[in-house]
């Protein structure tokens, strides 16, 4: 069995065809079908079935599927590993947060590191709390910025590095547009646009509504923060965003009011795989995000 039929397969099972992972591997079809063959032929079983014009795994083809991809993803890293070693500042940060800190902090900070290591390269990756833990513990990133950060949790560690401060936003002509602060109450008989089930920005709101003595009439929801911005912008309801979200230009925007009582926050945790070493690489731009936050390693 051969290095190649492994890559030939995931890509096949990935694709679902032979033709566009052909096309992506910079083969010829023809490549790619004998690679699969033969591969069958030493497991003597069929990893695929025809669909259509697509291809279907196997309940076989799905259980060696899982097998090569962590034979591969071994593989990249130990190549990762060795170049790493040899050079650190060369090598690649596979880093994971949510989209809400894309907006502004993410770029700031790889800025920030970049005129240091101008020669190390990222790889992001954008999801939902959920999403992100999983993707730290299965090693598909190295770091991930989360919110909130776990207190405890089997597989991952990780520390608070940012405490952030939510506001209330409204459209630009509200009644309460012009005020300094207010009361999250003043808002009770209003319609809120929210996130979606599943973002961590969602609870936060909720609770601190009902902290505030009422519970909120949704009647809007949204799966990014300039969605939810541009909505209430929009006149569709009211809302409370991360300060570090409300970062946007154009001419429709929302008006933004702080929140005196209750103060609503949200915490910001950098988080890495528990009893596992990071890459080099991972490592000095951990180091140094500490150090951007004014936060001390745990030991």
């Amino acid at each position: 069995m051969e290095l190649r039929q492994l890559y030939y397969f995931v890509k096949v099972a990935r694709k679902e065809h032979v033709t566009q992972a052909a096309e992506e591997l910079h083969v010829a079809q023809s490549a790619v079908s004998r690679q699969i063959h033969q591969l069958e032929e030493e497991l003597g079983a069929k990893l695929f079935l025809q669909k259509g014009r697509n291809l279907q795994l196997t309940p076989v083809g799905q259980l060696f599927l899982k097998r090569a991809e962590v034979i591969l993803a071994d593989l990249e890293r130990a190549v990762m590993d060795v170049h790493e070693f040899l050079d650190p500042e060369r090598g690649e940060i596979r880093l994971g947060f949510p989209h809400s800190l894309g907006i502004s902090l993410i770029p700031e900070v790889v800025a920030a590191f970049r005129k240091k290591h101008p020669n190390v390269k990222f790889r992001f990756k954008q999801g939902m709390y959920p999403s992100l833990i999983r993707d730290v513990m299965k090693g598909e990133v190295d770091l991930a910025f989360v919110s909130p950060c776990p207190e405890s949790h089997e597989h991952v560690s990780g520390q608070t590095v940012l405490t952030e401060e939510l506001y209330a936003i409204m459209p630009p002509n509200h009644p309460l547009a012009g005020e300094a602060v207010i009361d999250l109450a003043q808002l009770k008989d209003e319609t809120f646009v929210l996130f979606s089930p599943g973002y961590s920005l969602r609870p936060i709101v909720w609770d601190a509504c009902l902290a505030a003595g009422f519970t909120p009439n949704i009647g809007f929801e949204g799966e990014e923060t300039d969605t939810i911005r541009g909505l209430v912008a929009a006149g569709m309801g009211v809302s409370l965003l991360p300060e570090m979200a409300l970062y946007a230009s154009g001419p429709l925007q929302p008006a933004k009011v702080r929140v005196q009582s209750p103060r609503v926050t949200r915490t910001i945790g950098l988080i890495y795989r528990s009893n596992e070493k990071l890459p080099l690489v991972a490592t000095v731009f951990q180091r140094f995000l500490l150090d951007y936050f004014g936060c001390k390693m745990n030991k």
